[in-house]
């Protein structure tokens, strides 16, 4: 019987809704811990510090270990992971003295399933027999976008109808998605990506000036995506002027939105368009963005050069996976598991780099996001490089 790779791609989608879910729903409490728990706005900050650290961990450990492992086992356990985290929120804080250690405890479960998910789920749609696999990897990637949206707007919905005093009836409800995917991932097909033992070891990448490049090319990516993503909330708030559940729907939600429908559109629309030229023209409308929210003095124009840097920055992510499983084959596992790396580390260095010199602007915020765009700049500058290269790849 032929195997049905569709479950296999429905569960995928599935993997980065729950990671959406993990990424997103809890910074939505950051004030309700701080009024609960009595945690201090300081220590809540460490939250997505840890998270990301955590995520950043898993990565690199997944480069050695996974193949070992198998997919399968490995992605099912990020599916529990996932779950137990979100559950763990909700019953961890009640248990330990201090609930902030409670709190900890929890993301730091769910990063781990987030992480795995990060690594696993593009390389088990790559090794699928697709046609056009970079539209399809695109049209994966936007199921991010579009858990991000349903986390924002499904948990502000719940907020208001129930109280948010009910957050944790929500943090469960949440975890019902990781704990169905269990069952997906149990019973889908899933291949090999490369032959056991004839994958690149990461000493061969590291060695590789195509992966140095895919590397930048990701750091600029996650950097581009997460400098504006990070800030777009407060830039909304103080920008127009807005009630922070305001800035949340027309900063961050808006902003995945207009992401999830670049990849939508490409991913439907791909075999048309040469992926180093919707990159390119990517990366040049991000450098537009960026200046439309930090040079404009007109709050509505920022706001729109806000939410369309979301489409821009649509392509960049999944379009550099795309280009480096063509250029390195016989990439394997560490080979997504490096390029993973690479795009938290800037969606670490794009907000940190943000926040430092609007604090150095005495806490404006245009200063900032003017810095933010030269990770986009240097992406494009890249992708023309690659433009006239069969492959799309500078050597």
């Amino acid at each position: 019987m032929a195997k049905d790779y569709g479950k296999t791609l429905r569960a995928c989608y599935l993997g980065f809704i729950t990671q959406a879910i993990g990424s997103n729903f809890a910074p939505l409490l950051f004030l309700r811990f701080h009024s609960e728990y009595g945690v201090s706005l300081g220590r809540i900050a460490l939250i997505s510090t840890v998270f990301y650290f955590v995520q950043l961990l898993v990565d690199v450990i997944c480069a050695k270990y996974v193949d070992r492992i198998g997919y399968r086992k490995s992605v099912v356990l990020s599916e529990v992971l996932s779950a137990l985290g979100l559950i763990g929120l909700a019953v961890l804080p009640e248990v330990f003295r201090d609930p902030f250690t409670g709190i900890i405890a929890a993301v730091v479960v769910y990063a781990v399933g987030s992480g795995l998910i990060e690594v696993l789920v593009s390389p088990i749609v790559e090794a699928c027999p697709f046609d056009r696999k970079d539209a399809v990897m695109t049209l994966l990637h936007s199921f991010y976008c579009w858990g991000t949206v349903g986390v924002i707007v499904l948990s502000t919905l719940f907020f208001s109808v129930f109280g948010i005093g009910r957050w944790k009836i929500m943090a469960c409800i949440w975890a019902l998605i990781p704990l169905y995917n269990v069952y997906n991932f149990s019973v889908c097909p899933i291949e090999r990506l490369v032959d056991e033992g004839k994958g690149m070891s990461m000493g061969q990448l590291l060695r590789s000036k195509t992966m140095w490049t895919g590397i930048i090319l990701m750091i600029c990516a996650g950097s581009s995506e997460l400098a504006m993503a990070q800030w777009a909330s407060a830039f909304a708030e103080s920008a127009l002027g807005l009630a922070k559940t305001t800035g949340d729907l027309l900063g961050p939600c808006l902003f995945a939105v207009t992401m999830g429908l670049c990849r939508v559109i490409y991913g439907k629309l791909g075999g048309r368009i040469e992926l180093t030229k919707f990159m390119a023209a990517s990366g040049i409308l991000c450098v537009i963005c960026y200046l439309m929210a930090s040079v404009s003095q007109n709050p509505l124009v920022g706001l729109i050069g806000c939410i369309m840097c979301g489409f821009s920055v649509g392509i960049m992510w999944p379009g550099t996976i795309s280009i480096l499983s063509k250029n390195m084959p016989a990439g394997g596992t560490a080979m997504f598991a490096l390029l993973a790396m690479a795009g938290d580390m800037g969606g670490s260095v794009g907000p940190s780099i943000v926040g430092s010199v609007t604090d150095m602007a005495g806490g404006d915020l245009r200063p900032g996001l003017l810095a933010g765009a030269v990770f986009p700049l240097i992406l494009t500058l890249i992708v023309f490089a690659g433009a006239g290269k069969r492959k799309g790849m500078p050597e």
